[in-house]
């Protein structure tokens, strides 16, 4: 096999990966469109004093959840818990033990994960005052199907692109983050799809290029760091990493401040670092400690800051710029500079040769989780 055969045979093998990051800016704008219908629900939800809000779901779901935690509560303010549907599972009285009002926010791809209904009915036996909101790609799966039957339950539906048909998710996290931001924070413009679609479509093929020259520089390891919303961003971009190198290449998300205590054990010679720098000054002051010191003992050719443009000495050094975005939240912020992560796990997955629409061809990991066994839980009524 050529050379050239065989970049093109890890590029088909990368089609639906390849389509569904770059589809994202219009996956965004068709769900700004729809954005308001769950916002009535929500509003009479929230309308009552004292309701809990807990973002659950597995893997990337989680981690949408982790995102949206901390601007909903600094918006809103009230308690905000995410949760991942496989802490629920497996303790369900640590997690769901207070029984007060609350609104169970479920997200999920497929919504088929034996977790996703688990949680839901987990949550429905503890709770005495629960409402649901289901942000799900597929209006066929077992978690839309239950919840659309069910009175004290919205679904909000994706567009049907972004139901990814890869093995990772990208549009659906993107798409699932976006759609309960803007039902969930009742002051969210939905314009803000728009302008979050046309600062991604700015920097799309220039991210690219600089993703495919990081890909070339065979890193073993790759840190991702971020405070806040950020952070929830920096466990995504790490799991994104994982799996569409199948483990080849090493990730992990942590925050700059954390970081110090331990994990920075892990840097050597072939580790990558990208920084996702916050909106917030006072945030941004911590990241940008730790962003230098880093660069001072790894070298600033190996440790990259994804920022929004501010005009200082870190934008004009780094190639990760998102323009016209300086004033968006940190939350916000998540939805374009993801892009980032996306494509070097893209890239590095073929510079391995890997197919990133399938990169477990064995079937040792799933694009719907398999294996998992229910039990019945006998615990409070």
């Amino acid at each position: 096999m050529t050379p050239s055969s065989h970049h093109t045979d890890v590029r088909r093998s990368a089609a639906h990966t390849i389509r569904e990051i770059a589809q994202q800016p219009d996956v965004w704008r068709q769900v700004g469109i729809g954005s308001l219908a769950a916002r009535e629900h929500v509003e009479q939800v929230l309308s009552r004093k004292g309701v809990r809000i807990v973002l659950t779901g597995a893997g990337t779901s989680a981690f949408a959840g982790e995102v949206l935690a901390p601007g909903l509560r600094r918006v809103l303010r009230r308690r905000v818990d995410a949760v991942p549907t496989t802490d629920i599972v497996a303790n369900p009285e640590e997690y769901l033990g207070e029984d007060v009002p609350t609104l169970l926010v479920s997200f999920a791809r497929s919504g088929d994960s034996p977790e996703s209904v688990a949680a839901v009915e987990l949550a429905d036996h503890l709770l005495s005052d629960l409402q649901h909101l289901a942000v799900t790609c597929n209006q066929d799966g077992a978690l839309a199907r239950r919840q659309v039957a069910d009175d004290r339950s919205r679904v909000v539906l994706l567009p049907e692109a972004a139901d990814d048909q890869g093995f990772a998710m990208t549009s659906s996290f993107t798409g699932m983050a976006l759609a309960a931001l803007l039902a969930l924070d009742t002051t969210a413009d939905p314009s803000l799809a728009e302008r979050l679609a046309s600062v991604a479509e700015s920097v799309y093929q220039s991210w690219d290029r600089s993703a495919v020259e990081v890909a070339a520089r065979g890193y073993e390891r790759v840190i991702f760091l971020g405070s806040g919303a950020l952070k929830g961003l920096a466990h995504e971009s790490a799991l994104k990493v994982l799996e569409l190198t199948a483990g080849r290449i090493l990730a992990m998300g942590d925050s700059p401040l954390a970081f110090r205590h331990g994990p920075k054990s892990v840097l050597d010679e072939n580790t990558l670092v990208v920084t996702y720098l916050s909106n917030d000054p006072h945030t941004r002051a911590y990241d940008l400690d730790l962003l230098n010191e880093v660069r001072r003992s790894r070298g600033a050719e190996h440790v990259f800051a994804v920022t929004a443009e501010h005009h200082d000495e870190v934008t004009s050094q780094s190639p990760w710029v998102l323009p016209r975005a300086a004033d968006l939240s940190d939350t916000a912020l998540v939805l374009p500079a993801v892009l980032c992560a996306q494509l070097v796990a893209l890239h590095c997955s073929m510079a391995l040769g890997l197919g990133a629409d399938n990169p477990f061809p064995s079937g040792e990991v799933n694009r719907v989780v398999r294996g998992v066994r229910i039990h019945a839980f006998d615990g409070a009524s």
